[in-house]
């Protein structure tokens, strides 16, 4: 692992626990992308502002942070578009059975200690775990 970097992967760590933490405390909400996404898109939702102040951050920063000289590594997508929206369709339907994403459930649910978000964050890994096995290790990927 040529880019092992655990001060960097502590302190976005800790970053992060810490903006879930402030989001909670303010709002009363989870830091569940899928969920404050849904929000967004519930037209007779409450106030929008913070869900749209949130996204816009998730989108601002890396930006921000290539801008000011943090080298970001090129995303490796396949070029073959049918293959990137079967894999998002698939990703939203895993996030609606599921009952939310992995930040909701691994980083949220998990510092409440809930049982269901336990559970669904092993399911996770270990789908990840597996895809992962098979496409690099039985199909060459």
């Amino acid at each position: 692992m040529a880019n092992f970097t655990p001060v960097s992967a502590a302190i976005g760590g800790a970053l992060i626990g810490l903006s879930a933490v402030l989001l909670m405390l303010s709002t009363g909400r989870v830091a569940g992308i899928s969920g404050i996404f849904a929000g967004l898109l519930n037209w007779r939702g409450e106030d929008k502002r913070w869900c749209i102040a949130f996204l816009g951050g998730l989108i601002l920063a890396p930006i921000l942070a290539g801008l000011i000289g943090y080298g970001m590594a090129q995303p490796r997508l396949s070029s073959n578009w049918a293959v990137i929206v079967v894999a998002g369709l698939l990703v939203g339907f895993g996030t609606r059975l599921g009952g939310g994403c992995t930040s909701g459930h691994g980083i949220c649910g998990i510092a409440r200690l809930s049982p269901r978000s336990v559970t669904a964050t092993i399911v996770f890994m270990a789908t990840a775990i597996i895809t992962v096995a098979v496409t690099h290790h039985m199909l060459g990927g």
